[in-house]
């Protein structure tokens, strides 16, 4: 036993002493008893009312509101994944009305891999929070197979499908199914008659006729065959002059067709790319475009300047003819489709309002539309939170409830997320060697400062921070900056707030008329001799309430009531219950502490050589740190947290 081990042991019998508390929470508690097996939580009155994407896209129609929606295609590589999601984030920010991902039918689509079409539409629904549309094909699937595969996307949440016949195998050819799938049509049919009106179809349009088709007008009777089967819109196919998508709309309009009709544009990105696609499509270019390309064929930078400018012409022209809506086929590619956003005024330049204190944006995925509530050790990290709450049936909804431990799962699909890591920056970042516990102290310090590190560059990412610091965070920004700097290392923090209006742009969340509130609230890791300093100054006031832990659990002190979470954060807004988004919860901190803990080793340990000293450092501090979580109750008041703080490190300096 160390030295600060036998110094510290009588402090914490004395602890449980004092408060007759079992102060050894069994860590089953929090692993065994999971949501799915009796939520006592009641139905909100709340209850959100999420529109269909079809009612969405014939409101923007109503209302003459110009939209745009994105086409990505699943990688091949799981380094390939981490890149897409880097872009989806990017280019969700421009706020698109949806994003759709292809179905390959050669690369396992419905499968659990992360290059898989099923989880890219998982994560660009669920972490991304965009509203998603994964395409299917049916030829050569039994409707045994596509059962499966439709309820594997309705279990994700995914409401909309783009239904497409799909491919034979290369090198094979199509060939009639016997009571089996052949034409697009057959799978809207099969959706509709399965599923009724759960998911919204969109299908291929094809301005030129579908290549397949023995005529330009036999394609138009199919395309109405598969909107009379249930298809709720259409997009179509690219195209390069304006004129060929407003006759094929007149067209359809002339044949019945009524559902919205949304043009598919491809910006040109490379001669070799415009050249396979166009061979696959079996479209013709135009002759002025192949003139222009075939001079620049060599020079990237000019071909994409050139491919900017057509689609940007393209799309001025459609829209000067009243089209409002328009698809791009990125290609995986974000700058050109940026570019021509930003040319045609169609990206966002509106910050997202918070929805609640850990929601940027209101939630896409229809598995959990009604959550309302979380502990607030995730609110830092809200993507480890979905991937570890995925399996539940049901979210908790009005309050968090008698918390009789829900089951948190693994990370295991969190690993998409961890190979985004750039080592790179991150080492220029977080220190290319780490010699001593101040080392580490000070890259924290930096990060919530946002001042330069030793190396003179500023921390834009933190391991313990999927999304930045929060703007609150800039109304403490001078104690936290203190506090890092003495070994006080804080990972999620909030000021008290008492009746502040909703629309305040630092402190405010949902509905802009109402008023928000919260307690003070402050998480951070200690070395492991602060504890008695630390649990002499909590005892001065009362009316805190607190939870201290280490890596293994054999230190775990609190004196809250185990099974009733705290309320941290609530909001009173006209006609509504009141809202209480995040709570403090002893027993989801038991699994939020191994998470936590396993961050200094899993993610920033990961950086450095096996056995070398910053490796061994940061390995040192998750075994011998605590992590804490404080709640200063009295919220209407200035927060006592600070004056805690100050008076533990007195006592220290005191004792040395």
């Amino acid at each position: 036993m160390s030295q600060i081990d036998t110094a510290i042991s009588p402090v914490i019998e004395n602890f449980q002493s004092k408060f007759m508390l079992d102060t050894n929470i069994p860590l089953s508690l929090a692993r065994n008893v999971s949501f799915q097996n009796g939520l006592s939580n009641p139905v909100s009155p709340n209850s959100t009312v999420h529109e269909s994407l079809i009612d969405k896209i014939n409101k923007k129609i109503e209302n003459k509101e110009t939209w745009f929606s994105l086409e990505f295609f699943p990688p091949k590589t799981v380094n390939g994944a981490s890149n897409l999601i880097s872009k989806l984030e990017f280019l969700g920010s421009g706020k698109p009305l949806f994003c759709d991902i292809t179905w390959h039918p050669a690369g396992d689509p419905a499968s659990d891999k992360p290059t898989s079409s099923m989880k890219i539409a998982n994560v660009m629904l669920n972490y991304c929070l965009l509203e998603t549309m994964l395409h299917i094909t049916c030829y050569g699937q039994t409707r045994e197979s596509m059962k499966q595969y439709l309820d594997k996307a309705k279990s994700i949440g995914v409401r909309n499908l783009l239904a497409l016949r799909g491919d034979p195998a290369v090198g094979t050819e199509w060939q009639y199914q016997q009571n089996g799938f052949n034409y697009a049509t057959d799978l809207v049919k099969f959706i509709r008659e399965n599923y009724g009106d759960y998911f919204v179809i969109c299908v291929a349009g094809y301005p030129h006729g579908h290549p397949d088709s023995n005529s330009y007008e036999e394609d138009l009777n199919h395309l109405k065959e598969k909107v009379d089967a249930g298809a709720d819109f259409i997009i179509t196919q690219l195209f390069f002059k304006p004129e060929k998508f407003l006759n094929y709309v007149d067209d359809c309009r002339r044949i019945g067709i009524k559902c919205p009709i949304i043009p598919g544009i491809l910006p040109i990105q490379s001669y070799d790319s415009l050249r396979h696609i166009c061979k696959l499509s079996k479209l013709e270019v135009p002759q002025n475009i192949v003139s222009a390309m075939e001079k620049i064929k060599d020079n990237d930078e000019a071909i994409r300047i050139y491919g900017i400018e057509q689609a940007v012409n393209l799309c001025q022209e459609l829209m000067k003819a009243g089209v409002l809506g328009v698809h791009f086929y990125t290609l995986n590619r974000d700058v050109a489709v940026t570019e021509i956003l930003r040319r045609l005024e169609l990206w966002s330049k509106e910050p997202e309002p918070r929805h609640l204190p850990w929601k940027s944006k209101q939630l896409c995925s229809y598995s959990r539309p009604d959550e309302d509530v979380r502990p607030i050790f995730w609110s830092i990290r809200p993507k480890s939170y979905v991937c570890r709450t995925s399996d539940w049936d049901q979210f908790p909804n009005g309050r968090w409830g008698n918390s009789s431990a829900p089951s948190f799962g693994d990370l295991k699909d969190y690993h998409i997320f961890y190979s985004k890591i750039n080592t790179k920056e991150c080492l220029a970042q977080w220190g290319h060697e780490l010699n001593h516990e101040t080392d580490v102290w000070n890259v924290f310090a930096s990060f919530v400062s946002g001042k330069p590190n030793k190396n003179g560059l500023k921390i834009t990412s933190f391991p313990w921070c999927e999304e930045g610091l929060a703007t609150e965070t800039s109304l403490m920004t001078d104690e936290l900056e203190r506090f890092n700097r003495q070994g006080i290392l804080t990972i999620n923090s909030q000021p008290s707030v008492n009746g502040a209006p909703s629309s305040d742009p630092v402190i405010g969340w949902g509905a802009s008329d109402g008023y928000v509130y919260q307690k003070a609230y402050l998480e951070f890791f200690i070395p492991k001799s602060f504890l008695p300093f630390l649990l002499q100054s909590l005892e001065k006031y009362p009316r805190v309430i607190y939870h201290i832990i280490n890596r293994s659990g054999d230190i775990n002190l609190t004196n809250c009531t185990l099974l009733n979470p705290n309320a941290v954060t609530w909001g009173v807004f006209p006609g509504k219950e009141i809202v209480q988004p995040t709570v403090v919860d002893p027993i989801s901190f038991m699994s939020w502490k191994d998470e936590a803990f396993n961050i200094w080793t899993d993610y920033w340990g990961k950086l450095y050589e096996p056995n070398s000293p910053s490796k061994h450092l940061l390995e040192t501090i998750s075994n011998t740190y605590l992590l804490a979580n404080i709640v200063d109750n009295e919220f209407q008041k200035e927060t006592c947290i600070w004056s805690i703080l100050n008076e533990m490190l007195e006592l220290k300096s005191k004792s040395n």
